[in-house]
């Protein structure tokens, strides 16, 4: 009679850390109680009991001795209670439990609602409902969760134990509840292994037995999963409970499984019991089967592990954070995603990985399968540090005091201070960029690589900057980034180097600040006014890039023109008119009106906009005499007459004034008046 049994079957890492824990603590004498059972199954709780660990339900019983929370965990103020009652708690709560409640706590900190899956009056879902900060529902199918009030947002999680397909059954409901949905999967990976296998299994056999705890939850669902398929399955506690004649051994094929909770001694007599068949009409007695030492029956199962083994497993669990991998000690092992090299990994896959500790504090072995393929890289590492070569990293995480890179695939810290030359006020900007390296210190007993992206940073500036030196020349035309403005000009970044626009190249006309040309990270064409590498120093030239105003004002403005142009500025003589940026031009205030005024303003005022008359045009002295007079009447014939007063009352012309006299008397006055200013 062939007996197929389920790889998977039989403690859970959850369970196995929690007995194990127990077993522990009993050794050293001390009265232990339990709060709860430890696990849902007799025979464990059984033995437990006649190791002298008894099961309480009030924190009052707690006093005075050491008290173990169980595997399902319990609410936060429960523990505190049990800490301030009882000798000692140690704390055996599932890792993945564990992780459900940090979920729970973290998104309902700020009032999230929580709707969490699963059977409400389970030890897990009390425990979790605890870690709650705000309002916490519990759904158990569809029409619980279609009965739940119509939410703008919530976070949906499961008990780690809830089968995987009604879970999925359940999503859509809730999504027509809750507008916005945020979903964490917290089921335990290895309770859907557990029942996939099962459902295989009981697809191939005659005959079906589940082992396990008539109250827990988990081995009913695995008992109602195998029914389903095979009709002659049977659900129990321990050899003695298979009925004679329940299979024949000689003809038929029978599978066996075992849920979570169900300890290896009673798989192993119903194993036994199935396959001998002396034993088949005789029941295993109980006397018989205590006679074994409690941890002489876990421990003979178990391999024998070190720091720095490589050993082979299968992954049994996956959540975002860890990988659980069974490799046939008394605890699974657990791999941090970032220890992980194949990213893809599924349940079932047999994966090699390294010891990296046998129990972290907590009773849970630390494995690495990228501690493997590390040792070759470490070693390039190496060689580039002692040839001082740089390295490429990736930002992966932010940390107290800077960020952890990982390079080859091993990871590396890179302090905040040496992120850049200058300060840093956001570290996470840097995750998930690739990042050029120089490693500074290394430790290769432990493993330890501190890189520098300042020192790389400072490298290159300075090649760049003797780069730049050496291709700049006076008097060409370079392309730059402007990259700050001051007061008194812009900074342009000339690749590797700055050079200053002083404000008053930056245009042929007045300017009072840069911002008015210029703005930070304005790509330019700039001259090269100067090169003072001795001190550093680049002066460039924005200006002289364009056409001098004067240049062409002749042509432009030539005599008797008529043009349009603006009043920027008024003195006593005259009105000062902008024909265009950077040419002004003086009408005279015998040339503002067409009688004689006492002051300018009695004609016009700054920012009118006015039409003259181009009297007369100097280039090389830059001066302009203009009139808006000469506008206004005709002029009358030239008449021979005795010279005048400038202004008479009787409106006569006035006596013609020298121009360019007076121009440049107003220009050294404007020119005065620029430099008060």
């Amino acid at each position: 009679m062939p007996v197929s049994v389920a790889r998977h079957a039989g403690f859970c890492m959850g369970v196995k850390r929690a007995v194990d824990g127990a077993v522990k603590a009993a050794q050293e004498g001390k009265p232990i109680v339990s709060f709860g059972e430890l696990a849902h199954n007799p025979e464990v709780i059984r033995r437990l009991n006649a190791m002298g660990i008894s099961v309480i339900h009030e924190v009052e019983q707690a006093r005075g001795k050491v008290v173990l929370i169980r595997s399902h965990g319990v609410a936060p103020e429960v523990t505190e209670a049990l800490r301030r009652t009882a000798d000692e708690v140690i704390d055996l709560t599932c890792p993945f439990v564990a992780r459900l409640h940090d979920v729970v706590a973290r998104y309902s900190a700020g009032g999230l609602p929580v709707i969490l899956v699963g059977q409400s009056d389970h030890p897990e879902v009390i425990g979790t409902i605890g870690y709650g900060r705000g309002r916490v529902y519990t759904v158990h199918d569809r029409e619980e969760a279609a009965a739940l009030p119509e939410m703008e947002s919530a976070l949906a999680v499961s008990q780690t134990t809830f089968p995987h397909e009604r879970w999925e059954e359940i999503l859509p409901v809730l999504h027509s509840r809750v507008k916005n949905l945020t979903v964490q999967d917290t089921i335990c990976t290895a309770t859907a292994l557990r029942q996939n296998e099962a459902r295989e299994l009981a697809a191939k056999v005659d005959a079906m037995l589940v082992v396990g705890g008539l109250g827990s939850a988990n081995t009913r669902k695995l008992y109602e999963t195998c029914k389903g398929i095979c009709g002659r399955t049977l659900l129990v506690e321990r050899a003695a409970d298979i009925p004679p004649g329940f299979a024949d051994i000689h003809s038929e094929s029978i599978g066996i499984t075992a849920g979570a909770s169900t300890p290896d001694w009673s798989l192993k007599e119903v194993v036994t019991r199935m396959t001998d068949k002396e034993q088949l009409d005789r029941q295993v007695s109980t006397e018989e089967a205590e006679k074994d030492s409690f941890m002489a029956d876990v421990e003979a199962t178990l391999v024998k592990i070190r720091p720095g083994q490589t050993v082979k497993g299968t992954v049994v669990q996956i959540t975002d954070d860890e990988v659980c991998v069974n490799i046939g000690f008394k605890s699974d092992g657990l791999i941090k995603r970032e220890d992980l090299v194949t990213e893809d990994v599924k349940l079932g896959d047999e994966i090699e990985v390294e010891v990296v500790k046998v129990n972290d504090g907590e009773g849970n072995v630390l494995l690495s399968q990228r501690n493997i393929l590390n040792r070759k890289a470490f070693a390039e590492l190496v060689q580039k540090h002692e040839n001082n070569e740089y390295v490429e990293g990736v930002g992966k995480e932010v940390v107290k005091g800077g960020l952890i890179c990982t390079v080859n695939g091993i990871r590396a810290f890179v302090p905040a201070s040496q992120l850049s030359n200058r300060y840093v006020e956001k570290i996470g900007d840097f995750v998930g960029q690739t990042l050029k390296l120089k490693i500074i210190e290394m430790d290769e007993q432990k493993r330890r690589i501190v890189a520098s992206r300042r020192a790389v940073v400072r490298e290159e500036a300075a090649a760049k900057k003797a780069e730049a030196w050496a291709r700049l020349q006076e008097g060409e035309v370079v392309h730059g980034i402007v990259r700050r403005l001051t007061d008194f000009g812009a900074f342009v970044d000339l690749g590797g180097v700055d050079g200053l626009i002083h404000v008053t190249d930056l245009s042929w006309a007045h300017v009072k600040h840069p911002s008015e040309i210029v703005s930070p990270d304005q790509e330019v064409d700039v001259k090269i006014l100067s090169l003072d590498p001795e001190r550093e120093r680049i002066q460039l030239g924005l200006k002289q890039l364009q056409p001098k105003p004067w240049d062409m004002a002749p042509e432009k403005y030539p005599a008797g023109a008529v043009v349009t142009g603006k009043v920027v500025r008024i003195t006593t003589f005259g009105a000062f008119v902008e024909l265009e940026p950077g040419i002004d031009g003086l009408v005279h205030i015998s040339q503002c009106a067409a009688t004689r005024i006492n002051k300018v303003e009695d004609a016009v005022n700054v920012g009118d906009v006015v039409n003259v008359k181009v009297l007369n045009i100097d280039p090389e002295a830059k001066r302009i005499s203009l009139s808006i007079r000469a506008l206004l009447e005709p002029e009358p014939a030239p008449v021979e007459e005795a010279p005048q007063p400038a202004y008479e009352d009787d409106g006569a012309e006035a006596v013609p004034v020298d121009i360019e006299a007076v121009g440049a008397a107003l220009e050294a006055e404007a020119a005065q008046n620029e430099t008060n200013e």
